[in-house]
């Protein structure tokens, strides 16, 4: 029978990794298929409107997304036939999230898409995967958007750094005495508006590692706030499983409840903990967006990986999420990454961090900053030099330009201002250096963590107060941000690597940081 090729699902091997054989082909495993959205055309000129800062349309109820948005039955039918002929057993099918879960052997999936899996050894580990092209039987062509889990590789990695403890051996290298912050200082800094988050439900979206409720309760109660309600969600047979490992994504899933529960005490906080593969990271995001139980209206999203590291089909189906969210007034926050302009790809060219980089979420670059006990004294770009980390941010290389970034320039170390041509990243900042970092507890111990991965929770937990404050969602508020630039404090020294800051918005921290009291009425 012919098949087609599944456009966007092109795999190439991690750098660094060798094929050490074939897979087990009698492995078991769970395949993400995408299936196309119904409607889709109203859904653009609708998401359309809200890209060009109209808000009368308003937002859609996750019930009306749902029936009006969703997966046809007849595609979901045409899926499970599939499986069936091809021995596949359907784990779930979820209409709204256009999803159907398939469990089967590498052997049966080899067949039923017609890819090669191998097994690969690699610097940080083994995984399963394949290079080359996804096949689908013509039936399926145009039906199937997206084809993820084949390959387990690590997707993604947290955007934080721990504090290192040199003794001062490396103070030379430093340009000033490090200090650190309770996140509710920041929020003070910054002027957040008052509020506890109440009547809100803030997504946190995990790959790895968890949280232990005691620590929780002694963070929470030493800043003198109240404990927020948290509650693991599982995606994918992810769940909340601390490693014990400060330095490792423990490290993540606590400075992520820590930002959030310190700034937005009152808000509910799901935590959504899924495999850290391709798949797992998308069914978490969609899981989040669609959960009707819990409905967030703030995400915060602290991983990711540059876009060369993903396939074009894993961004198309996650940029269709975040526009979804957007339909519903969901605002997603994700951190812009820790590796400077180069995103920590070894090829002497710039690179930016996605899912940071579709041009749905808000993107969250980091800073440096200095305080007295009431104000802010300097703030510049977050850059640890060569062997630290510095603020991620750049030019995409796949998505276009939204229509709220026309004209920008990135001014560039070449000394001429690079006019944008795709999305530049990220729109926004917050603190992020290690050296001007948050207190934090993790696994018992006291420490103190910095990273583009607290500024995502930092304005998650800032949306939360801006949603009790006006007694509506945000939303997507990018469009509002870049028309209100009053709302954010413009950083105008540093660089990120090969950008530099400049007045207005720059690629290394956007429009710049929060200016709090500007906030609600601008969004």
């Amino acid at each position: 029978m012919a098949k087609v090729t599944l456009n966007g699902s092109e795999r190439t091997q991690m750098p660094g990794a060798q094929p050490v054989g074939p897979a087990n082909p009698r492995e078991t495993l769970e395949v993400s298929m995408i299936v196309r959205r119904g409607d889709r055309t109203a859904l653009q000129t609708r998401v359309a409107k809200l890209a060009a800062g109209n808000r009368s349309i308003g937002f859609m109820s996750r019930e009306d997304f749902a029936s009006q948005h969703g997966a046809d039955p007849a595609d979901l039918s045409t899926v499970r036939k599939f499986a069936a002929a091809n021995g596949l057993s359907v784990v779930e099918a979820n209409a709204a999230r256009r999803t159907v879960v398939l469990s089967g052997t590498v052997e049966q999936f080899s067949d039923a898409f017609s890819v090669q899996m191998q097994q690969f050894a690699h610097p940080s580990g083994t995984y399963r995967g394949r290079t080359g092209a996804i096949l689908l039987p013509q039936e399926l062509d145009g039906v199937i958007e997206a084809v993820m889990g084949l390959d387990n590789r690590p997707q993604a990695k947290p955007h934080f750094r721990v504090r290192s403890k040199d003794n001062g051996k490396n103070q030379q290298a430093k340009p000033t005495t490090p200090v650190s912050y309770n996140p509710t200082q920041v929020a003070s800094l910054y002027g957040f508006p008052s509020g506890t988050g109440a009547g809100q439900c803030v997504a946190i979206i995990e790959l790895g590692g968890g949280y232990r409720t005691a620590d929780l309760v002694a963070y929470f109660a030493g800043l003198g706030v109240g404990s927020p309600k948290v509650t693991a969600i599982s995606v994918d047979h992810g769940k909340n499983a601390p490693t014990g490992d400060v330095n490792g994504p423990d490290g993540e899933v606590m400075l992520d409840i820590e930002m959030i529960g310190s700034i937005a005490p009152a808000a509910n906080i799901a935590v959504y903990f899924a495999p850290n593969t391709d798949a797992g990271f998308l069914d978490a995001v969609t899981s989040a967006i669609h959960d009707a139980t819990n409905r967030p209206s703030v995400i915060s999203i602290s991983w990711g990986g540059p876009e060369s590291a993903w396939t074009a089909q894993a961004m198309t189906a996650m940029d269709d999420a975040f526009q979804a969210a957007a339909a519903m007034g969901i605002t997603v926050c994700v951190a812009s990454g820790d590796s400077g302009s180069s995103d920590g790809v070894n090829d002497g060219k710039d690179h930016v961090d996605f899912p940071a980089s579709s041009p749905y979420a808000l993107a969250c670059g980091g800073t440096r900053l200095h305080a007295n006990k009431t104000a802010i004294t300097s703030e510049v770009v977050w850059n640890d030099g060569a062997n630290g980390g510095a603020s991620g941010g750049g030019i995409s290389s796949f998505f276009p330009t939204p229509g709220w970034q026309m004209g920008k320039k990135a001014a560039h170390r070449g000394g001429k201002a690079i006019a944008l041509t795709k999305r530049g990243v990220p729109d926004v900042a917050g603190d992020a250096d290690p050296e001007t970092g948050y207190n934090v507890r993790i696994d018992g111990t006291d420490t103190v963590i910095g990273g583009t991965s607290a500024v995502a929770p930092l304005w998650a937990g800032l949306i939360a107060r801006v949603n009790q404050t006006n007694g509506s969602p945000a939303g997507y508020l990018n469009p509002m941000l870049y028309s209100k630039p009053q709302a954010l404090r413009d950083i105008i020294s540093g660089n990120n690597g090969d950008f530099l800051a400049a007045k207005g918005w720059d690629a290394c921290t956007g429009l710049g940081t929060p200016n709090g009291p500007a906030l609600p009425g601008a969004i």
